[in-house]
């Protein structure tokens, strides 16, 4: 940069003073405190003094010469900064993807209730542990146990933080030091690389494996069962199919094996549905209920994949059994918080009035829509984006597929609508990029080098959001 004087442009600086007394740096000290603001404005300093004189573009970009032309860049550069890292947390994020349990976007969405009962239970004091009927310490079990139990028949249940924690814990409090014993064809890895042996492993279990990867026969386990073991673990294969020359003992021949010999049955129905997914059009997926009425001792399964709820596992069965678990002092560990159970009570509830549920809870929802009704909302959304955008981009609307996601349902595709955006002299990728750093990410498919914005997973309060991240890529 010709006349570029380093000296001088170190003496232009201001002092960390003058920075925090401009109305704009004031402002941010309003909202985020005065402590922080400096840590920034010291960082942000450092670093413009470090690149001095690196390049002659970044010399020009920093607008090297006076004081208030320093100052300026300064302060833009520390709102910049502070803008991203207030970015970093957790946001909504628009799922225009078309799997309905996204497993990176936070699984399953949850329904209004639950949304509301948050919010007034948590912006206070609760009775989280706290018995309003003696005035003496309660039990954070006790505010949702009855609902699982008359949901799905059990005799009693417990709720902890995630589906892996609860097979963990029912191995650990029954079988630590002894036998496990599951068939070949049922040790699923799911989610992060987490692992049925692995688990088994690390509860103190021993695991004995019997039969094949497709074939297990009820022979298999009988043959297996010594004085040492303690379980026969069934699980559920919920994220993926063996197809073809199969064969897997049913769960209510395992339960008649378990009482002839003595030995605790439980069953790991991972996504655990409280609904029978088949008067949707779908494929049966065994209920919790279903697994109940078999006389299964234990049954484990997840709170946010098909049940619709916030993460966490329940364990639900017999009550001698759910007593041991409580007691264990790993339970404590991996309890929910106040805010999981508000929003399982309130997901919970919903499924007592089973002629709603569907209308109720989001995902179920979503999994229901015809194809009238995907058709409607597609010619809504391509219609709003057309008429605010007035051309600016091509919009077409297609067939396409859809997917359930978040290990469950393996192999079941939806037929879906989505809207296609194509926009000239812009690229399929540049285009998801850019609606993906909007201000609230719209995260979408590509296909065939083009845009989809699948409608299955929008909500319609989403369509404005949509219509903004594409008015900003635009511009």
């Amino acid at each position: 940069m010709e006349g570029f004087d380093k000296q001088n442009v170190l003496k232009a600086i201001p002092p960390v003073n003058e920075i925090l007394d401009s109305p704009e740096v004031i402002t941010l000290i309003e909202r985020l405190g005065r402590a922080y603001v400096i840590e920034n404005v010291k960082l942000i300093i450092d670093e413009y003094r470090k690149n001095i004189g690196k390049s002659k573009q970044l010399d020009a970009e920093q607008h090297h010469g006076t004081r208030p032309e320093v100052t300026e860049y300064l302060i833009k550069s520390l709102k910049d900064w502070i803008e991203q890292q207030q970015k970093s947390g957790l946001k909504k994020i628009i799922n225009a993807t078309g799997i309905v349990l996204h497993t990176n976007l936070g699984r399953a969405p949850l329904p209004e209730q639950a949304v509301k009962s948050i919010y007034e239970v948590s912006q206070g004091y609760s009775n989280l542990e706290f018995d309003t009927e003696t005035g003496g310490r309660g039990s954070r079990h006790s505010h949702i146990e009855p609902l699982i139990t008359r949901l799905t028949g059990a005799e009693s249940a417990i709720i902890v933080n995630n589906n892996a924690a609860a097979v963990f814990l029912c191995l650990n409090t029954l079988a630590s030091n002894r036998e496990v014993i599951v068939s070949r064809g049922q040790q699923v890895e799911i989610g992060g690389s987490f692992r049925i042996p692995d688990i088994i492993s690390r509860s103190g279990a021993k695991m004995t494996e019997v039969g094949t990867t497709n074939k297990t026969h009820r022979s298999d386990y009988s043959n297996a069962i010594t004085s040492d073991t303690a379980i026969l673990l069934k699980v559920h294969t919920s994220n993926y199919k063996v197809t073809g020359f199969t064969e897997e003992v049913s769960l209510q021949e395992m339960v008649e094996l378990g009482r002839e010999k003595s030995i605790t049955v439980i069953e790991d129905l991972g996504s655990g549905s409280l609904y029978d997914l088949s008067l949707l059009g779908l494929p049966h997926e065994p209920t919790v209920q279903d697994s109940i009425k078999t006389g299964v001792d234990l049954v484990t399964f997840s709170g946010d994949k098909l049940l619709g709820g916030p993460q966490a596992g329940i364990i639900a069965g017999r009550r001698d059994l759910i007593e041991r678990i409580k007691k264990n002092p790993l339970t404590r560990m991996v309890r929910c918080d106040k805010t999981t159970i508000i929003a399982m009570t309130a997901v919970l509830t919903l499924y007592l009035n089973p002629e709603k549920v569907v209308e109720k809870i989001p995902i179920l929802k979503m999994m229901a829509l015809k194809e009238h009704e995907l058709t409607d909302n597609a010619v809504e959304l391509g219609d709003i984006i057309n008429s605010a955008l007035e051309g600016k981009c091509k919009i077409e609307i297609v067939d396409d597929l859809d997917e359930i996601g978040g290990g469950s349902l393996p192999g079941v595709i939806l037929d879906g609508k989505a809207v296609v955006l194509t926009v000239e002299n812009m690229s399929a990728n540049e285009i998801q990029v850019g609606l993906r750093k909007a201000k609230v990410p719209v995260i979408t498919r590509i296909n065939k080098d083009r845009v989809l914005l699948n409608v299955r997973t929008l909500e319609k309060v989403d369509y404005p959001i949509v219509v903004k991240a594409i008015a900003d890529i635009l511009e």
